[in-house]
């Protein structure tokens, strides 16, 4: 049984930084693309950061230059570094596989003076 757990997430202050991290099981890690999603409260879930298994990463513009996203195959885990939070970066973020669309349970990042 695949399964992601994140953890990593909570309050910091604006211009802060967390790191999220999320530990795979149930499947052979290094084949799969893997990506953090984000959903606030009253908006859709959204792409934050993707990377591939040839570790080639995208990012949503809104977090682009602040965000990084990488993996540790040995460990199953992928990482991401948020570095100067937004109060707009406040929301549940998620794992996600994109094969099979596996999702993590997520974890709350609150951005907040």
């Amino acid at each position: 049984q695949v399964q992601l757990v994140e953890s990593g997430g909570g309050l910091v202050q604006p211009g802060g930084s967390l790191k999220l991290s999320c530990v795979a099981s149930g499947m052979i890690f290094r084949l799969y693309n893997m990506g953090w999603y984000r959903q606030a409260p009253g908006k859709q879930r959204e792409l934050v950061a993707s990377i591939t298994n040839a570790l080639y990463t995208n990012y949503a513009e809104s977090v682009q230059g602040r965000f990084t996203i990488t993996r540790d195959n040995a460990k199953n885990t992928v990482y991401l570094q948020m570095n100067n939070l937004k109060a707009d970066d406040t929301a549940v973020y998620y794992c996600h596989r994109s094969a099979s669309s596996i999702w993590g349970q997520g974890t709350q990042v609150t951005v907040s003076s």
